[in-house]
């Protein structure tokens, strides 16, 4: 539906510890999986294909849903009492909550909403830099949790910030070679243009930044532009809704052209 590659990121974490149990001497690996808690990686016939493609066949054992699932080697060998093991099964964290209360802790991490992947704005701006960048460096990959994207060319794409924090980010990740825009004495989004800049392409976020700024209300708005030791001002109308439309890189049937 979206992105979900679950199934191989399990299959590549437990290669990691596989290695690991070997550096340490360690017999088998433990994990805090569930069954039935996620949809596509924690089922009864899944785990044994992750196991076996992680080259971990019968030595990963799940404790919290054990009983539900078929005996691994560490129980075999008398490693682990089968009869201490639980039953946990399906989506609620009410069991393993209940568990931790037993057991007097209280310090773990609250249950999380899911992987960013499954989200479908963020898969779908993951897919769409993957068509344009074969190989994206991690600021790339970072990028895509903050601002409103846009698309001007295979080579270029402009990302603006949609509020204060993400303005920070946005600088903090910024290449010495990115084009950083604002509207200065207004509220205003950072603009940041990343790849191949084209004059047009300038014009184009200079317009965007002065859409979101506080200075929309201008028919042309003076756009502070940065990029390395160079430094300037383009004159540039707000962009419309036609602009918007052409340029975004978002869901259509989510997409919002006046926001």
């Amino acid at each position: 539906k979206n992105m979900n590659p679950c199934i191989d990121c399990r299959i590549l974490m437990l290669k990691e510890a596989r290695e690991l149990m070997r550096m340490i001497g360690a017999d088998f690996i433990i994990t805090g999986e569930v069954l039935g808690q996620r949809p596509m990686s924690q089922r009864k016939n899944t785990f044994p294909m992750i196991d076996k493609q992680a080259m971990l066949k019968g030595l990963v054992l799940r404790p919290l849903s054990a009983k539900l699932l078929d005996i691994t080697v560490p129980e075999q060998n008398g490693l682990v009492k089968r009869d201490e093991l639980y039953d946990i099964n399906g989506r609620s964290r009410k069991p393993q909550m209940a568990l931790a209360r037993e057991f007097g802790l209280t310090d773990y991490p609250a249950p999380a909403g899911g992987c960013l992947l499954t989200e479908p704005n963020y898969a779908f701006r993951l897919k769409e830099l993957l068509t344009y960048t074969s190989d994206p460096g991690f600021k790339d990959i970072n990028l895509l949790r903050s601002g409103r994207h846009f698309r001007f060319s295979p080579e270029c794409k402009i990302i603006v910030g949609r509020h204060e924090k993400e303005n920070e980010t946005l600088l903090s990740i910024a290449d010495a070679d990115d084009c950083i825009l604002r509207v200065e004495g207004y509220g205003s989004p950072i603009t940041l243009i990343r790849g191949k800049r084209t004059e047009e392409a300038l014009a184009v976020a200079a317009s965007l930044c002065a859409r979101y700024s506080d200075a929309k209300h201008l028919q042309a708005i003076d756009v502070a532009v940065s990029v390395k030791d160079n430094s300037f001002y383009l004159k540039a109308p707000p962009a419309d809704s036609e602009v918007l439309d052409k340029y975004r890189i978002e869901m259509k049937a989510t997409a919002d052209a006046s926001s």
